[in-house]
């Protein structure tokens, strides 16, 4: 019969838990603190742990360090009724088997159990676990969402912080795939490192393959000097290679070498050079589509995809849009020096109810315009440039398959400086130009004030 312990200072969760799972066939003890949880622990050794977080005695992430001293394959099921992406991050990464919120799912419980002692029973078979060390997470809260999709992405956060695997982050635009990486970074054993960030599409071949590996002098017509590319520059830290699906197969070729062999030479030199740095890539592109059509190398999408994780499109995780509104609305008020908090329940429906094809990077966005717009305190219906805020001829022009890039960049100019009333300062601001750059393009589009 397999052992299992409560640790709960609630004794109607201490009380709802034992009946339950007393039922399912458990042989089942508990204790109302850590610290005399611990004690059973160590006279019964038992299979599964389930401990609340908040005690008053000792926090259950503590409970679950010290259990994981005892013994490594005791399974550790955290449960709290207050969840946060910082706890849950620490609870994987100090070894938690999964991490459970209040009230409980009890066919959720049921299935991590028997998830929990299947995992238990491989681990004793083949005898092949790895102690994991204590890491303080030190994350700002930069990442928000408390829905299901968000809980797991934290979980596997705290995973990969926690080793030095490579790690593919696959998910549409504006999802957040670069924070991800900086978070998996600065959380974990990298997190005293540099992390070295570079974007696939930004340059050319040839100039792509100088910047990662770096090059030697004369060894191509503008080396005028040795440089140290980004693998070199990341040293034992993260290299995070964005839209990975836009490099040359050529430069597959050679990434896959270095991955394969943890070695690279700059361009035009023979010196061998050791990579230490963890890779982690991005795309918004299917990976294993590009390999189907030949457009992305097998044996590469196979190295990169040892860890994957799928960050959530926004209009899959729409109970965390009014978090991620008051979130942005602080970030953007410290920014801006403005004041706006209030938000009527008309806008936040309007908000709730948008499509966000941009994802969290449209919302942003969209807030900034709209913070920059306010006249006082309030987050206004009309500030809001939403696509069914915009004009038809506006809308066409955003959605139109025969506009070219000067056409949209023409007319979005021209909308912000309407909606601004011509206020230079406010219009650069939604824009993310300088003054200068402004200017030119008024004049080059000639762009005219409506009367």
């Amino acid at each position: 019969m397999r052992k299992v312990i409560i640790i709960d200072d609630d004794e109607s969760t201490r009380e709802s838990l034992l009946t339950y799972l007393n039922e399912q066939g458990y042989e089942t003890y508990s204790a109302e603190g850590g610290i005399k949880g611990i004690e059973i622990v160590k006279k019964i050794n038992p299979d599964i742990v389930i401990s609340d977080v908040n005690m008053p005695d000792m926090n259950g992430l503590d409970v679950l360090e010290k259990i994981k001293e005892m013994d490594e394959l005791i399974q550790v099921i955290i449960i709290t009724a207050f969840d946060d992406m910082n706890s849950t991050i620490t609870a994987m990464q100090r070894g938690a088997y999964d991490y459970l919120e209040k009230p409980i799912d009890i066919v959720r419980l049921k299935l991590v159990m028997q998830r929990a002692i299947e995992n238990r029973k491989l681990s004793q078979r083949l005898e092949s676990f790895t102690p994991q060390e204590n890491y303080e997470t030190e994350i700002l809260n930069t990442l928000v969402g408390k829905s299901p999709p968000m809980r797991e992405i934290y979980k596997k956060i705290g995973q990969a912080s926690a080793t030095r695997v490579t790690v593919l982050i696959q998910g549409e635009s504006g999802t957040g795939k670069e924070l991800i990486a900086s978070i998996i970074h600065s959380s974990g054993l990298t997190k005293n490192q540099p992390f070295i960030a570079i974007n696939c599409t930004a340059l050319p071949e040839h100039l792509l393959e100088s910047e990662l590996f770096g090059h030697v002098k004369g060894s191509f017509t503008d080396a005028i000097k040795d440089k140290r590319g980004k693998f070199e520059l990341a040293g034992e830290g993260t290299i995070f290679l964005d839209e990975i699906s836009e490099m040359s197969l050529n430069l597959q070729a050679k990434l896959l070498r270095v991955l394969q062999e943890h070695v690279f030479e700059r361009v035009g030199g023979e010196t061998s050079i050791s990579m230490k740095a963890r890779v982690v890539a991005a795309t918004n592109s299917d990976l294993a589509g590009l390999v189907s059509q030949g457009k992305f190398r097998e044996d590469l999408f196979y190295r990169l995809n040892v860890f994957t994780i799928f960050p959530p499109p926004l209009r899959e995780r729409k109970d965390d849009i009014e978090f991620l509104v008051r979130h942005f609305l602080m970030k953007i008020n410290l920014k801006l020096h403005k004041n706006v908090n209030k938000i009527p329940d008309e806008v936040l429906d309007m908000l709730k109810n948008h499509e966000w094809r941009g994802n969290v990077r449209e919302l942003e966005n969209t807030l900034m315009q709209a913070v920059v717009l306010s006249k006082g305190d309030v987050l206004e219906k009309d500030n809001l440039l939403l696509r069914s805020n915009l004009s038809k001829d506006e809308d066409d022009v955003c959605i139109g398959s025969n506009v070219t890039l000067e056409e949209l960049e023409n007319k979005h100019i021209a909308t912000i400086l309407n909606k601004t009333n011509w206020e230079i300062k406010n219009t650069c601001a939604i824009l993310g130009i300088s003054k200068a750059t402004l200017y030119r393009k008024i004049e080059q589009y000639s762009i005219k004030r409506k009367e």
